[in-house]
């Protein structure tokens, strides 16, 4: 358990990637606040099974990603209960297709606010903390839509470009103070964010639930596999070792072969 003693937090924790993060973190002895939205009784379940794992606490922080001093409470709330934060993983995301002259301003705020705003807000808040010690590990969960577009994603799109050019920036400000900060680009993975999406791309492209799984999401990926949460999770564990100091700034890409075209 290389990460006992550790603490970290990981936004939109609570299904999807989010919880395979946490549910690796705590495999290896790290203490873990998740945080997101869901049933109450089933992030309560997923709590207690991420303590029993690492040994260590486990706590849920129902933070408003909108909300940037909910944000710094979170960070705040870890450093004072679990130590820390050493490792962050920003991964609350949101999702809504629609061709631009069409889309909702409210859904374009709400994107850019969970995606990219709140990135900022947590890794404004923790990396003092990671300063002090000399050590922290920021894993940025970015998008093959870092690197390349599709239609209808406008929000989205933006949102994970800026995800990754935030990492950049931010790698050679902590570079000098043993803090990595790196972005990790799934393509799609099968989740309740991309399987929630099919409707309206069934809507936005006048297809079938068949087709957009065969035709637009899989299209993408030349695998033709969706990526699963547990493989995006076993890179960022990667990431958190020593072996991994000498990575910063880096976009790396979990997709298929998706953004190799």
């Amino acid at each position: 358990m290389f990460l006992k003693g550790k603490s970290a937090i990981v936004t939109g924790s609570t299904s999807g990637i989010g919880l395979a993060y946490a549910k690796a973190l705590a495999a290896e002895g790290a203490a873990v606040m998740i945080n997101g939205f869901g049933d109450t009784d089933a992030i309560e379940t997923e709590r207690a099974e991420l303590a029993a794992v690492s040994g260590a606490k486990a706590l849920y922080d129902p933070a408003d990603m909108t909300k940037p001093d909910q944000i710094a409470a979170m960070v705040a709330r870890c450093h004072d209960e679990l130590g820390g934060p050493d490792i962050v993983i920003n991964n609350a995301g949101i999702q809504h297709v629609a061709p631009i002259d069409e889309f909702p301003i409210d859904k374009w705020d709400a994107i850019i606010a969970i995606n990219l705003s709140s990135t900022f807000h947590a890794v404004r808040a923790a990396v003092p903390h990671m300063k002090a010690k000399k050590w922290g590990r920021i894993i940025n969960t970015a998008s093959a839509h870092s690197l390349v577009a599709s239609p209808n994603k406008t929000a989205y799109v933006a949102a994970k470009h800026g995800v990754a050019g935030m990492t950049k920036a931010l790698a050679l400000e902590v570079a000098t103070h043993g803090i990595t900060a790196n972005c990790i680009s799934p393509g799609y993975v099968w989740t309740p964010l991309v399987e929630n999406q099919i409707p309206d791309t069934m809507k936005a492209r006048g297809l079938t639930r068949e087709q957009v799984m065969n035709d637009v999401l899989l299209a993408a990926q030349p695998t033709k596999e969706f990526v699963t949460p547990e493989q995006v999770a076993a890179l960022a564990l990667f990431l958190c070792r020593d072996d991994a100091k000498a990575i910063t700034g880096a976009n790396l890409s979990v997709d298929g072969g998706w953004t190799a075209a």
